[in-house]
């Protein structure tokens, strides 16, 4: 791959991805909301031996993200990977009755993937090759008391891949969608368990792996493929205990 544009590039997954493809040698296009932080990132990239263009943007923002993809492809003869990383979580206090923070997950979450992604998709499909990356997580397939807005989104996002999939295969376009488990990110500090937690680097590396082999549903560490179709079978009430 010579061109890969990455959102949620100022820490976590997204900053860490931007690091390892640089030393590839390719165009990166780096978008994220927080701009000081972005170009720190961009630096060390251009140190690694990338060229790099940076986006501060939200990916609320469909307008926004729409030109920043079309400037990035501008830049480039192949558009060749598109990877929606940008997301959040927090408590979403349902309690509260306030619907507005499990909105804003929801929307940064699911939204934020659509809008980054279709934008690409003409350019793919004239080329007739591209990857379109989707960051869910094993949160997708576990219902949370606290988080059930993350765990939605990102449920969301794999029914999304899945379905463009079927839509887009036969235009060689190859959607990938990631699931990690715990990665030692910025997000993951705020969670108080964190079993089988990967260093960012380890992940990272697992992520552009799959990416590379054009996974189509790629779930680690491995162990989750084990625990995920056994937590089906765990009663309501054992679940709001261990959760609660």
């Amino acid at each position: 791959m010579k061109s890969i544009f990455i959102t949620g590039a100022s820490s976590g997954i997204g900053e860490h991805l931007a690091y390892f493809y640089s030393s590839k040698a390719v165009t990166l296009g780096l978008s994220a909301r927080r701009i000081v932080e972005l170009n720190r990132v961009a630096k060390k990239c251009e140190d690694l031996g990338a060229k790099v263009f940076i986006y501060p943007l939200d990916v609320k923002n469909r307008i926004d993200l729409k030109n920043a993809i079309e400037d990035f492809a501008s830049k480039n003869e192949t558009l060749d990977c598109v990877i929606a990383n940008a997301g959040i979580g927090e408590n979403e206090n349902i309690l509260s009755g306030d619907a507005s923070k499990i909105n804003n997950v929801i929307e940064t979450n699911l939204l934020g993937v659509t809008n980054t992604l279709l934008p690409a998709i003409p350019y793919m499909k004239k080329q007739k090759f591209g990857k379109l990356v989707a960051i869910s997580s094993v949160a997708s397939y576990i219902p949370t008391p606290n988080n059930s807005g993350y765990s939605s989104s990102k449920s969301g996002v794999r029914m999304l891949m899945d379905g463009f999939r079927l839509k887009l295969t036969r235009f060689g376009i190859s959607c990938i969608t990631i699931c990690p488990g715990f990665i030692d990110t910025p997000i993951v500090s705020k969670t108080h368990a964190t079993p089988m937690i990967l260093e960012v680097e380890v992940g990272v590396k697992k992520i552009a792996n799959a990416i590379g082999k054009n996974k189509k549903n790629f779930i680690f560490p491995w162990q989750y493929k084990f625990i995920l179709p056994i937590l089906r079978f765990i009663p309501d009430w054992i679940l709001i205990k261990l959760m609660n």
